[in-house]
């Protein structure tokens, strides 16, 4: 009898569970004040419902998901965001209703850059 193939849990499958990856984004987004909502908010719309329940515990993104994004925005399977690219994505998300209703400056990413 075949022993059952071994799905790996979140830990194994999330390059954000990276312990240098992590310290650098959190220290990246403690630098930005502006940017603390947005992070604490994107972190538990893309942890999903019941993260709690699941190994490892904390509110990171589906591995499925994850790796999905990261092949559509590097396009490899495997790859790694920078912290640049985290703060970056912030301040999108950060921008975005902004840009939807018409009001944001006519180039922020210009001025993201510039911090």
């Amino acid at each position: 009898m075949a022993a059952p193939e071994r799905t790996p849990d979140r830990t194994e499958a999330d390059p954000i569970l990276d312990g240098r990856w992590l310290a650098g984004a959190v220290l990246a987004v403690a630098a930005r004040p502006t940017l603390w909502a947005t992070a604490v908010r994107q972190v538990l719309v893309l942890a999903g419902p019941g993260w709690w329940r699941r190994p490892p515990r904390l509110p990171v993104p589906d591995a499925a998901y994850l790796r999905f994004r990261l092949v559509t925005a590097y396009g490899a399977d495997g790859a790694t965001p920078t912290v640049d690219d985290l703060v970056t994505y912030l301040h999108w998300c950060r921008a975005w209703p902004r840009i939807v209703d018409g009001t944001a400056p006519v180039a922020p990413a210009e001025r993201w850059r510039q911090r």
